[in-house]
């Protein structure tokens, strides 16, 4: 399995990636400003009530989430903290998103029961692979698919509960990209589970054999 150890963890079989220490680069200063724009959504959504400006730094942040991996890759500054802050700040967007809109009941509960429910299970397993010294999976393409769906799905839906002339195609839209990413979120959940599982007994495996 392909992933980036930290460095007191086992080397994992088959990484090939360029991975570098460098912190002020192009692609992580997008993801910093992805960050960034986490409050600045809240505040402006849930204190200010500015629902139009909310849209915007909320499609703002979604569409670029595959600005800064492509730029990591395109002008050879992958890094260590990139490989962080970019499925950090993608957590963060959902989490504040789903929260928000509950809290404005712009999605029912039941959707963010759903979605933080995975999380939950995620963090169940990187606990498990941190105690035999592996650090997170790398970033799936299916986990990537759900998180764009989610984002591109939040500012419609968003847009849908503002603008009631406009409301029953935006909802269409965006309920239909919500609930694709919701499954897909759940595939990529458990796939990384499976990963983690592989690798856990394939360590228990490996003590075994030594102790014999």
């Amino acid at each position: 399995m392909s992933r980036r150890p930290a460095p007191s963890e086992h080397p994992a079989p088959g990484s090939t990636a360029v991975v570098g220490d460098r912190v002020l680069t192009v692609p992580n200063l997008i993801s910093f400003v992805r960050l960034v724009g986490v409050p600045l959504f809240l505040y402006l959504f849930l204190v200010a009530r500015a629902d139009v400006a909310a849209i915007v730094v909320l499609a703002i942040g979604g569409t670029s989430d595959w600005v800064d991996g492509w730029l990591a890759r395109r002008l050879h500054q992958v890094s260590r903290l990139g490989e962080l802050l970019d499925p950090l700040a993608d957590r963060l967007y959902i989490l504040a998103t789903l929260l928000a809109f509950t809290a404005r009941e712009v999605v029912p509960w039941q959707f963010t029961a759903a979605l933080l429910a995975r999380e939950l299970l995620l963090l169940g397993s990187l606990g498990v692979l941190r105690r035999y010294g592996y650090g997170p999976p790398p970033v799936h393409y299916v986990g990537k698919t759900a998180t764009f769906l989610l984002l591109a799905a939040f500012p419609i839906l968003l847009l849908a509960a503002a603008s009631p002339p406009i409301a029953t195609a935006t909802a269409a839209i965006g309920w239909g990209l919500a609930w694709w990413g919701l499954v897909l979120y759940w595939v990529a959940g458990a796939m990384y589970v499976l990963q983690a599982s592989r690798l856990v007994r394939a360590m228990r495996a490996g003590r075994a054999g030594a102790a014999a």
